[in-house]
């Protein structure tokens, strides 16, 4: 992130990104294949993800309403519906115990509300540790207080992995905070798919660029620093936080039919939303200028398609034949388009 903030209008970082694009879209329109293919199992399913498609897309509604939405849809239906919205979840298969270290077998825990609220009190003070320091240095309305405020959130509703909060965060991160412009979000998912670690990493990018252009009275890269740090905590702490206090109860709820079937349906509700994560990027990547129209209630994203970038045209549709026809893993994909970047920006 700190390279990306000092360097990224050198030639050679923009051209490698500018590559690196191309592959990152086809990587997403693969991660909404293989989601679909998992999740949506009947034409319910589909109406579901189609729903969150066009509420996203056409009407700019919230990630978490989404969610909130289609976990309360697949709780009510699976009590009235329950062979329309059971999960396609895991599911134990007999006695097997031998046959695994760890398996479906495994001794019931008796859950504790004491141990809950110790572990509440305990990891839910973690978490907000950072305003201690935060709040008196910099104040509610700084952009190190929105940072942690708005990545906290996010952890609370993170369903489906990081595509799925993808679209929310670039909408909030870019048109609403003006943390980033849109190019720089598609490339901190480029940066994420090249670096290790999870996905959600790019999260820790948004942190350290709206934290480094805004520093307030800290040098630059140190302001950066402290929101990446800000991000990654508040993104990784609940996790710890959800582990602890539900893994008592874990096999009590997953045989909760109501609740499977809350998360089945969300799980085909973030179908919709990679798939508006997908022509969202695409549209950035092939377009130079895309505005927003807005009639009432209407709020979509339209390209200026006399912007239309050709060349970046083509090496998004070479990306999805590398990955879709051609079978290409994931890594060979960046690295081939990482080099065609490197290419067309020595030639042009």
């Amino acid at each position: 992130s700190a390279i990306y903030a000092l360097f990224h209008q050198v030639e050679l970082l923009a051209s490698l990104f500018y590559g690196l694009k191309a592959a990152v879209l086809a990587i997403v329109v693969e991660a909404v294949r293989r989601v679909s293919k998992r999740a949506l199992k009947n034409e319910v399913m589909v109406a579901v993800a189609a729903i969150a498609f066009v509420a996203l897309f056409f009407f700019a509604v919230p990630f978490p309403i989404v969610v909130l939405a289609a976990g309360i849809v697949g709780y009510a239906g699976a009590r009235a519906r329950p062979d329309i919205f059971k999960s396609g979840g895991h599911k134990a298969a007999g006695d097997v115990s031998g046959l695994a270290v760890i398996d479906d077998n495994v001794p019931d825990l008796t859950p504790s509300w004491g141990l809950a609220a110790r572990t509440l009190l305990i990891w839910g003070a973690l978490w907000i540790a950072p305003l201690l320091v935060i709040i008196p240095l910099f104040g509610w309305d700084s952009t190190f207080a929105s940072v942690f405020s708005f990545f906290s959130q996010m952890a609370v509703v993170t369903f489906g992995g990081a595509y799925a909060v993808l679209a929310y965060v670039a909408q909030e991160a870019v048109q609403t905070f003006g943390w980033l412009r849109p190019g720089e979000m598609i490339d901190g998912l480029a940066l994420a798919e090249t670096t290790p670690g999870p996905l959600v990493l790019v999260l820790t990018f948004v942190g350290f660029l709206a934290t480094y252009r805004a520093p307030l009275f800290l040098e630059p890269l140190w302001a950066g620093v402290l929101g990446a740090f800000l991000t990654t905590w508040a993104t990784f702490v609940p996790c710890f936080l959800w582990i602890f206090l539900g893994a008592p109860f874990i096999e009590r709820l997953r045989s909760n039919a109501a609740l499977s079937g809350a998360l089945g349906t969300i799980t085909a509700a973030v179908v919709g939303v990679i798939l508006n994560l997908a022509i969202w990027f695409a549209l950035h990547v092939v377009f130079r200028h895309v505005d927003e129209i807005a009639v009432g209630p209407l709020r979509m994203a339209w390209p200026d398609w006399a912007s239309i970038d050709p060349i970046a045209l083509i090496l998004a549709v070479l990306a999805a034949v590398a990955m879709f026809w051609l079978k290409l893993g994931m890594v060979k994909t960046l690295a081939l388009f990482g080099a065609a970047g490197l290419a067309v920006g020595w030639v042009l």
